[in-house]
This record gives structure tokens, sequence and C-alpha cells, in this order.
């Protein structure tokens, strides 16, 4: 393998384990505040699912020999912050917040679908298999926000935008950092 093109890959690895990572923060913040709520077993379901993306990206991470992010101690409050912070919104504020991270997440996935498929989509057949099955989960809480009223909390627009913009910049620095 070419060196730009192992570049790539460990960049990909790299910033797909710290968005689980992050992901996984995130909803842990939001379980803290709504756990007990009714709506605990929505997020719950959810998390379980973003536990099993990290795992894998752990196992792929350890195979693969590439470093995680030197940015997952951040990652680790942030993500916790901001899953908080937005659950103290109730539902709609953290079901925003999932709408805005997982509408990223799977935007983001899809440019390394691309990349891949314009690289040597045989040589990575098992990542991409990866990365569409979670990109297709990611996709699944995005709708899953909307139909439990993230459309609704006051400054929706405001909120995804800013959280949107965090997340180009976590991506951004979990790339290189």
């Amino acid at each position: 393998m070419q060196s730009e093109e192992k570049e790539m890959l460990h960049r990909i690895l790299r910033v797909d384990h710290a968005g689980e990572y992050g992901a996984n923060r995130i909803y842990a913040g939001q379980m803290a505040v709504l756990g007990r709520s009714s709506t605990g077993p929505l997020i719950q379901e959810m998390w379980d699912q973003e536990k099993e993306h990290l795992a894998k990206f752990n196992e792929i991470l350890a195979e693969s020999r590439v470093r995680p992010t030197a940015l997952l101690p951040f990652w680790n409050i942030a993500g916790f912050v901001l899953g908080a912070s937005s659950a103290l919104l109730g539902k709609e504020g953290a079901m925003a917040c999932t709408v805005a991270v997982e509408e990223s997440i799977s935007e983001h996935y899809n440019s390394q679908i691309r990349a891949l498929m314009e690289k040597d989509p045989d040589r990575y057949t098992e990542l991409l298999l990866v990365i569409k099955e979670f990109r297709d989960d990611e996709i699944e809480h995005h709708d899953t926000g909307l139909e439990h009223d993230a459309e609704s909390v006051p400054g929706y627009w405001l909120l995804k935008n800013a959280i949107q913009l965090g997340c180009k910049a976590a991506i951004y620095a979990s790339q290189r950092v």
C-alpha cells in the first residue's frame, strides 16, 4: 500500500473511531439526565448500537495498527457535556442533538464511502461494509430524532447548526491529531 493511501486509511479509521467514541459519550450524557425518563429506553437503544460501533472500530484500529486520535480525553468531556446539556432541554433537545450529530456523521461516512470506492473497492470491501452498515444505523438514529420531536425544541435551527459546526471541527481535528 502506498504511503498516501495508507495515510488516507489511517485518517478514516482514526476519525471514525473518534466519532463513535464521541457518540458514546453524547449518549452517556443524555442518559445521565434523561435515563430515568420515558425517553431513557429510546436513548439506551441508540446508545447500545453506538457501543457496538465503537467496539468494532476498537478492533479495526488494533488490527490495522492505527493509533487513535490524541484528542480522546477532550472528546470524552466534550461529548458528555454536549449530551447532558442537550438533554437538559428535555427530550426534544436530546433528539435535536441526535439529529444534528447523526446527520453530520452519515454525511461524513458517505464521503468516506465515495473515497474508498474511488481508490480500490475490492481492497476495502470489508471496511466499506462496516461503514455502510454504521451509516445506515446513524440515518436511523437521525430519523428517530425527527420522529421524536427534535424540530420542536426552541431554537432548533440554531442548535442544530451549532452542533454540526462542532462536528465538522471535531472531524477535522481527529483526522489530523
